[in-house]
């Protein structure tokens, strides 16, 4: 099952826990097990893969540094991420440069404008070889915007980014009947194609001193990615654990219903539009061939939306055919129908983007 998902997927998440990542005793990175991290990163970007790495330790490194003791207060917690976000940084950029910091809350994932920022800036930097290093926010996030676990932010980055497997490395090697700390009879779970009732009763807590997640909220991040089309996977973070993982290590794998762009085209689909763009005949042929929606071939702009926000996308004939997510607000797209990609910046009075809804955002 590993190998198979591993060997197929074009694009991985792995997720990284502070337990896995920081020494518990002095607070620093655990180099070693990092760099062999990174010879598994480079091991799967050498077979043409995209990897993004979404990373906890900020506070755990931060908290040493300024020598805090547990438990940290809010505002304690978000100045600890600030100094450990530094060091978090520098230490994944020395073993995978070229490397790229971003971090997310949760209203980068449910605002769409914010979504389909996110999802070029990981298109962009992939496209140019750079590793991504995600990690939540900690400094500004507040718990109304927070995901509160690095767990379920894999996954949504995972969803977002539409990888098609997710890993979560942790200090237990998958599901369970039950919490085998606990209970020496507990049978690991190797596979699981559905989360019942059943399934979820199963989670326990973690019993790490680090890390916030347990695996309740591994299973939320499994429905997550599922849902989204991904693979995902709970395994040991042992030494070369991806390495280890393709060859057969014990991991337990939610299996999704479908792949990660037919889960985005029905998620486009699904949505009520907000506007509509009429096309011309050399439009309409583009995008049957499955090009993107430039400005050149709009004749029509209807509607008030913002950046980001579904609309209907009706052929010369009047007739809808199809729905996309566009990159435009309603007044801007007004302004640059049927200009060419050239011309959008004079109009405009800033570079645009040179699609108007890209292939990717688009349901035909």
């Amino acid at each position: 099952m590993s190998s198979s998902l591993l060997t197929a997927a074009r694009r991985v998440v792995i997720k990284i826990g502070s337990a896995l990542l920081v020494d518990p005793a002095g607070g620093t990175v655990r180099s070693g097990w990092l760099r062999g991290l990174a010879a598994d990163v480079a091991d799967l970007r050498g077979q043409g893969k995209d990897v993004i790495l979404v990373s906890s330790g900020s506070i755990a490194l931060g908290r040493h540094a300024l020598a805090l003791q547990p438990p940290l207060s809010i505002e304690a917690s978000q100045a600890a991420a600030a100094v450990g976000q530094l060091r978090l940084a520098a230490a994944y950029d020395e073993v995978l440069a070229p490397s790229a910091q971003i971090l997310l809350t949760l209203d980068d994932s449910e605002d769409r404008r914010r979504y389909l920022n996110v999802r070029a800036t990981f298109e962009t930097l992939l496209s140019l070889g750079v590793v991504p290093i995600v990690n939540e926010n900690d400094t500004i996030a507040t718990d109304e915007i927070r995901y509160g676990d690095n767990d379920r932010l894999a996954a949504q980055v995972a969803a977002m980014a539409g990888a098609d497997v997710c890993v979560l490395l942790s200090d237990v090697d998958g599901l369970y009947t039950a919490n085998p700390a606990l209970d020496p009879e507990a049978v690991h779970i190797p596979v699981v194609d559905e989360i019942t009732e059943e399934i979820a009763a199963m989670a326990g807590e973690g019993v790490s001193g680090l890390s916030k997640g347990g695996m309740i909220t591994k299973l939320m991040a499994a429905r997550t990615a599922t849902e989204a089309g991904c693979a995902l996977a709970i395994t040991r973070g042992g030494e070369r654990p991806l390495r280890a993982l393709a060859q057969g290590a014990r991991a337990t794998w939610f299996t999704p219903k479908v792949d990660p762009h037919t889960a985005r085209k029905r998620w486009i689909a699904a949505m009520r539009p907000r506007g509509t763009v009429a096309i011309d005949e050399g439009a309409r042929t583009a995008l049957a061939a499955g090009k993107s929606l430039l400005t050149a071939g709009v004749t029509f702009v209807g509607g008030s939306f913002g950046r980001g926000e579904p609309v209907a996308i009706e052929g010369p004939d009047g007739r809808k055919i199809g729905q996309g997510l566009i990159r435009y607000t309603g007044e801007e797209a007004r302004a640059i129908k049927g200009l060419r990609s050239g011309d959008i910046a004079a109009t405009l009075g800033y570079p645009g983007r040179a699609a108007l809804i890209h292939r990717d955002d688009m349901v035909t």
